[in-house]
């Protein structure tokens, strides 16, 4: 369930996820095959042409390295993807909480628990706010998170009390759970709608949205961190994120005219950047190093890192041709 602009050879390429990836992974475990455009004009199957097997250990994972590499090794023009059983019945419901460190820590307990939720979806309350407004669904302004269960009708019901419980349990008041089509595809359409509702608190101004992925035992601190860094920073950044799996962004509105604020902006992201890496994590998660994050991709991957990612690069682009400048 990737944004509404998404292509899947753009998805595979920047090791991108969506909604859904707390159940059923990110592209990365979810592609068998690439078709790969080389720079030196030759084709290449990453798991050998025509092959999809489920499992494979013969050689180099040659599919998992083009999965991330941003544009900078060839050209992805087809993928072969896994693919996953719809579920029997599927219910959701969106729960509000008092704070975003609740809310946050709501998700943790979920997961620790084991409760195979499908998508566990956070937003601040200005997030909440905004969204709210935008789509016209009258969202409570308070830190909310977005939850979806599938499965069995039995097991359904099972995983729903065991939601609600943990809920209570840290302060959360949830509404119905809905289960026909329509109130989903809303409910996930307003999500969809984030950057728009985002960019509509300042109208006229520019987005910028990071994506830092932590270990789910960190979250609750380094969001907690990050939500008072926005405050004290006197930005418009509200906190939308995949909480399930550790990964959430903050969605810069700003007006790139204003030189003054544009460096806050730039500041900000570093220390977000630099939070995520003290905290284990990394300083993206599903957007990928582009130009702005190669210091941070430095400080996660150490030189040694970096120069075997270079030395690879320079076998498969000895002549720099993809995307120069960008990751390296």
């Amino acid at each position: 369930d990737p944004g509404a602009d998404a292509s899947l050879c753009g998805m595979a390429a920047t090791g991108a996820s969506g909604t859904n990836a707390v159940r059923y992974g990110t592209m990365r475990p979810n592609v068998l095959n690439l078709r790969v455009v080389l720079p030196d004009g030759r084709l290449l199957h990453t798991a050998g042409p025509g092959r999809q097997p489920r499992k494979r250990a013969a050689g180099y994972d040659l599919t998992s390295l083009f999965v991330g590499s941003e544009g900078t090794l060839g050209f992805l023009t087809q993928a072969t993807l896994r693919l996953h059983p719809l579920p029997e019945a599927t219910a959701v419901t969106v729960a509000s909480f008092p704070s975003v460190g609740a809310a946050v820590a709501c998700t943790v307990q979920v997961l620790q628990a084991a409760v195979p939720v499908a998508r566990i979806e956070f937003l601040d309350e200005v997030m909440a706010d905004a969204c709210g407004r935008f789509s016209r669904m009258g969202l409570p302004v308070a830190a909310t998170l977005l939850l979806e269960l599938h499965g069995s009708r039995h097991s359904l019901a099972e995983q729903q009390h065991q939601m609600e419980e943990i809920m209570r349990q840290n302060g959360g008041s949830s509404l119905a759970w809905a289960e026909g089509l329509e109130e989903r595809e809303q409910l996930w359409s307003m999500r969809h709608n984030a950057w728009y509702a985002a960019l509509a608190l300042r109208p006229g101004c520019q987005g910028y949205s990071t994506d830092v992925c932590v270990p789910i035992s960190r979250l609750p601190d380094v969001v907690v961190e990050t939500k008072r860094d926005l405050q004290a920073s006197g930005l418009t950044g509200p906190m939308v994120g995949h909480v399930g799996d550790g990964n959430f962004h903050c969605i810069l509105v700003f007006n790139s005219q204003d030189p003054e604020e544009a460096q806050r902006i730039h500041t900000f992201t570093q220390r977000l950047g630099r939070r995520a890496l003290a905290a284990g994590g990394t300083c993206t998660g599903e957007h990928g190093v582009g130009l702005g994050k190669r210091a941070l991709l430095q400080e996660e991957l150490g030189q040694e890192g970096l120069d075997t990612l270079r030395s690879i690069k320079a076998a498969l682009d000895p002549h720099n041709l993809m995307n120069p400048g960008k990751v390296l």
